[in-house]
């Protein structure tokens, strides 16, 4: 049996930090990170009534193999691969390196200064409220996954902006959905400094990232299932890259879940 004082030290942590919560927010209400207006305190939203119907959240139906969102529920039809599931016509054509891929919202003028603001203006305070909206966008991606691994930086990169924007995604999805699975924030590295990718089309991008990405020395994958993270998903190179990488090591399985996706959504 354990210690009273054992069982009493959970209860009294979670009592402290609510104390802290509310001193802070009354010290500093949150606020709406696009509009700047004070929010409820503890909102799990995050985003004001105002600015929350602008973000265009994903959701069924949609591709069961990349996640791309249908305009209409008749779709192409399944494919291979599938699981029964409906394929939009890029994936009947040809699957993806990646098992499964899904996204929060789109990436368009409405969601783009809150994905930018965390990725480069120290916005960190956003990522518990990301966190729980990917949690649920990859609820089926995570119930039985082994590990989430962030797409990693290339040491430079990671040096001048001083954090991995999806480590800090992966770590607020793993809190969101109570502690598991485990992240594996180094398991992955980029072997090469590769430009960026903004201005790049589809197959530059591929070009940019091949080979770019290694699995550790010492890091063994065989046998298990992984959810990589990232921040936006555009054309998938990169996180298409690092499932060829994983899945050559032995990987079971691997998932993609990200903040945001850009491209078309009218096909």
């Amino acid at each position: 049996m354990r210690p009273m004082s054992d069982q009493f030290a959970p209860i009294l942590l979670r009592r402290l930090r609510g104390v802290v919560r509310v001193a802070v927010d009354a010290l500093l209400p949150p606020r709406c990170p696009k509009c700047g207006v004070t929010v409820a305190a503890g909102d799990g939203a995050m985003l004001c009534a105002g600015c929350w119907p602008t973000i265009a959240f994903l959701g069924p139906p949609l591709c069961a193999c990349c996640g791309l969102p249908f305009p209409h529920d008749t779709v192409a039809g399944p494919g291979p691969g599938s699981g029964g599931g409906l394929l939009c016509g890029a994936c009947v054509r040809q699957l993806p390196p990646f098992d499964r891929a899904r996204s929060v919202m789109r990436y368009d003028e409405a969601s783009r200064d809150l994905v930018l603001g965390f990725k480069h203006a120290d916005r960190l305070h956003t990522a518990p409220a990301f966190g729980r909206w990917m949690a649920r966008a990859g609820g089926e991606l995570l119930q039985d996954a082994d590990l989430l691994m962030p797409v990693p930086l290339h040491w430079t990169r990671l040096f001048k902006r001083r954090y991995n924007q999806a480590a800090l995604l992966a770590q607020a999805v793993r809190n969101a959905a109570g502690g598991r699975p485990a992240v594996a924030p180094d398991w992955m590295v980029r072997r090469r400094r590769t430009i960026s990718q903004g201005d790049l089309g589809a197959a530059a991008r591929e070009r940019n990232v091949r080979g770019a990405f290694a699995l550790r020395s010492g890091r063994a994958v065989d046998g298990l299932r992984i959810v990589l993270v990232d921040d936006v998903l555009t054309t998938g190179a990169t996180v298409m890259e690092c499932a060829r990488v994983l899945k050559r090591a032995g990987a079971a399985r691997v998932d993609v879940l990200t903040l945001a996706r850009a491209g078309r959504f009218d096909a």
